[in-house]
């Protein structure tokens, strides 16, 4: 067997809808700079399966990653084959331990109560926010996917949440109760505003930073840097060290790729994973708001079981050109299906199925004061970075 690598590191255990990938990034570069030795484990990866793997803010080798799943498809039982994502995480908590890593960032795959990561005893459990998504898995309404995130709340571990909705809150605040785990909310126990130019400033319960400036794109991570800093806070206050110089430098190298990732300039072209209405929302305001550009081209790919109208909702309205497309992805839908879904806007509409082609048509069409957008999926986005990051010849 692999022995019990769950039981050995501390863990910080992450669930909510969005953002939960930056907190976590965000956190490991908190760490690294600190000097402890990190452990990060996210998904999906957008192109080298390495990503899922961070160890001081570094990706796993090959060599190591190779000999990980060699060891793991040792033990496989064949009469009970486990998932991709039960593998892969054993392969994490194995590397970690291993590793001798100090604190281990899991990030859960979906939902939390029957996630492969639940298996953890963390030190503290963070859900960021709540959202309607994969509700084929997690249940219909919000209720029922706060009920699957409210899964990963340990007994006497604190909880960090800034979830907002009345409901859920409740429902947080009661399984707390029964488990006699502290809960820090955000908007009340801690909270950030902008401070103008890109800068924003933190407050705790016992903590205050001011003019904080983070290497992340877009109003909405200043509450998932919110979280994160809670969590550090939470931490400080038990006896980690980590200086207040470790924090500032840690946001400001963050490094989280495929959410309003610039990849080039003339025309701009941005690449962003919103892959669900709360977060095409979240992009929608970044675009009205944050960035300055002549038209909008939108390259959209996304999955067939999304809420593709109300994703299309958000962002339409803003571009004056739109390209369905298609990542090589067995979920995605047609860009036909999204067309349809598209008759009610005014906008100019190609379809074009490859994804390298309607990137290349975005660009010829696109002006240099232009902008070009990539987004609904991190699927799409993982293999237009890949695309886009081929040498051209």
């Amino acid at each position: 067997g692999l022995g019990n690598p769950h039981l050995g590191p501390r863990y910080l255990h992450i669930a909510g809808t969005n953002g939960k990938g930056s907190v976590a990034a965000m956190l490991s570069a908190i760490f690294t700079q600190a000097g402890y030795p990190v452990g990060l484990y996210t998904s999906p990866h957008l192109i080298d399966f390495a990503e899922r793997f961070r160890l001081r803010d570094r990706e796993i080798s090959p060599d190591r990653l190779l000999e990980l799943i060699n060891r793991v498809r040792q033990v496989v039982d064949a009469q009970e084959l486990p998932t991709f994502f039960e593998f892969v995480t054993a392969m994490a908590l194995l590397y970690f331990t291993e590793s001798q890593a100090d604190p281990v960032i899991l990030e859960t795959g979906m939902g939390g109560r029957l996630d492969a990561t639940n298996i953890v005893n963390p030190i503290l459990t963070v859900i960021t926010n709540i959202a309607l998504e994969h509700q084929e898995h997690l249940g219909i309404g919000l209720k029922s996917i706060a009920f699957e995130k409210a899964g990963i709340i340990k007994p006497g571990v604190p909880l960090i949440t800034y979830a907002r909705q009345k409901r859920i809150l409740a429902l947080f605040k009661d399984r707390a109760r029964e488990l006699g785990a502290p809960l820090y909310l955000g908007g009340v126990d801690f909270q950030v505003r902008g401070q103008g130019q890109g800068r924003f400033r933190y407050q705790g319960w016992s903590t205050h930073l001011e003019h904080l400036v983070m290497n992340l794109s877009g109003r909405h991570q200043y509450r998932n840097a919110a979280v994160a800093l809670a969590v550090i806070e939470l931490l400080r206050n038990q006896g980690w060290e980590i200086p207040e110089a470790a924090i500032r430098a840690g946001l400001q190298r963050v490094y989280w790729p495929g959410r309003l990732e610039v990849i080039s300039e003339h025309p701009q072209v941005i690449l962003d994973g919103a892959h669900n209405p709360a977060a095409a929302a979240a992009l929608a305001q970044v675009l009205k708001s944050g960035l300055k550009f002549r038209r909008l081209l939108l390259v959209l790919g996304i999955m067939a079981d999304k809420d593709i109208g109300l994703i299309l909702k958000h962002l339409l309205p803003l571009a004056q050109v739109a390209i369905f497309t298609r990542p090589r992805y067995p979920r995605a839908a047609a860009p036909e299906d999204l067309a349809r879904q598209a008759d009610g806007f005014a906008l100019e509409k190609h379809l074009v199925p490859e994804l390298d082609a309607a990137i290349d048509q975005a660009r010829n069409l696109a002006g240099p004061d232009d902008l070009v957008l990539i987004t609904g999926s991190l699927f799409t986005v993982g293999e237009a970075k890949e695309y886009l990051s081929r040498p051209t010849t």
